[in-house]
């Protein structure tokens, strides 16, 4: 039975209500005012709120905006009931994430409309919600036990036969085995460093109070740890006469320099995996009205429209058709990393032609660039 919660200080309005929506068979619960409504909403956790404008003490924007910063209340859909129908007032509404507006006086049916279209579109939220969940885990089943069980077999290999072995083997054998565990070790921590950067980032992106102390750091560009981090990733995919760098732009631009490599790793890692030898890797840096776009262009596998939609992390697309390292995450970090800094994120590709992945930061253009 679907539990909702009538907000409502007028007493008449407030019972009418809860005896049809009762009728209805919907268990309802009710509040006389936005301060009670809120006790209310953490208490019950309704399916739905209705929820007058205004009312004392807590007027129905005030609910919705506390609601909305409330994790475990803040998709509950919300319908506004209001004497008030001026283009503002829905805006304002709107903007506070409200679903729906009824404007009194209104009809039974009127109301019932808007409750059946409310759970309506929230069952077709669920449903979309449980099958990217149902894909998200099949992808980690799929991906996060081949790249971790793969170095860790280098790595217990390599050291089960110097364990037993390592009398008859030469210093040159030793040598090999060696750097096969050291490899396989580094490719492990990579993994895991991914995958902590990532859960980091996940917990930041809800949390406004740390998305907006990120947002006061400064960088120079370009600078030499950029430049070292850029040739030095070239070089050890053996892309080095790949790479084309067009003259960069100076600037700075808001993220700190930590942040902003690793965006830059990920992005030049993507090119290369996904482009073959032989093929250039443009990596160019723009200043466009304040903010600094810094794209890498590569002309390899591409990706379609509808993966460019479905981008997110443990997802590696026809991973059935290409054997890749990798869990996906490298786009999706650069992606969130580049939110995160009131940045956008962009990818244009053509399929077996180009890939265009583009970073827009904010940044503070220095007078000699004008």
């Amino acid at each position: 039975m679907k539990k909702i919660l009538v907000i409502e200080d007028e007493e008449n309005l407030r019972q009418n209500i809860a005896e049809l929506l009762t009728l209805e068979d919907f268990k309802v619960v009710v509040a006389e005012n936005g301060m009670a409504g809120l006790q209310v909403a953490e208490s019950e956790v309704p399916d739905l709120v209705i929820c007058d404008v205004m009312m004392p003490e807590l007027d129905g924007y005030g609910v919705l905006e506390k609601l909305r910063q409330n994790p475990p209340l803040s998709t509950i859909p919300f319908i506004f009931l209001t004497a008030k129908a001026s283009s503002s007032d829905f805006r304002q509404g709107m903007e506070l994430g409200a679903d729906d507006y009824l404007t009194k006086p209104f009809t039974c049916k009127e109301l019932l409309r808007a409750v059946a279209s409310k759970f309506k579109k929230q069952i077709a939220i669920d449903k979309y919600s449980q099958k990217q969940l149902d894909e998200l885990r099949n992808n980690i089943a799929l991906s996060l036990p081949h790249e971790m069980r793969t170095p860790l077999n280098g790595i217990l290999g390599f050291s089960e036969i110097l364990r037993q072995e390592a009398e008859f083997l030469s210093v040159e054998e030793i040598q090999e085995m060696a750097q096969g565990i050291n490899q396989s070790g580094q490719r492990l921590f990579k993994l895991i460093q991914k995958f902590l950067l990532y859960t980091e980032l996940e917990m930041i992106y809800n949390d406004p109070t740390r998305i907006k102390s990120l947002q006061n750091n400064l960088t120079q560009f370009p600078n030499l740890s950029l430049n070292k981090l850029i040739l030095e990733k070239a070089k050890y995919e053996k892309r080095k006469v790949d790479l084309q760098l067009n003259p960069p732009v100076s600037c700075e631009v808001k993220i700190c320099s930590t942040r902003l490599l690793v965006v830059i790793e990920e992005l030049l890692d993507n090119a290369f995996k996904f482009s073959p030898a032989d093929r250039i890797v443009r990596v160019i840096s723009e200043l466009k009205n304040s903010t600094f776009n810094l794209s890498f262009i590569d002309y390899g596998r591409g990706m379609t429209s509808e993966q460019i939609r479905n981008l997110g992390a443990y997802k590696q697309f026809e991973r059935q058709i290409y054997e890749q390292q990798g869990m996906g995450l490298g786009l999706i970090i650069a992606k969130r990393m580049t939110e995160l800094h009131n940045g956008k994120f962009k990818i244009y590709s053509e399929p077996n032609k180009e890939t265009i992945v583009q970073v827009q930061l904010p940044c503070t253009i220095h007078a000699e660039d004008y």
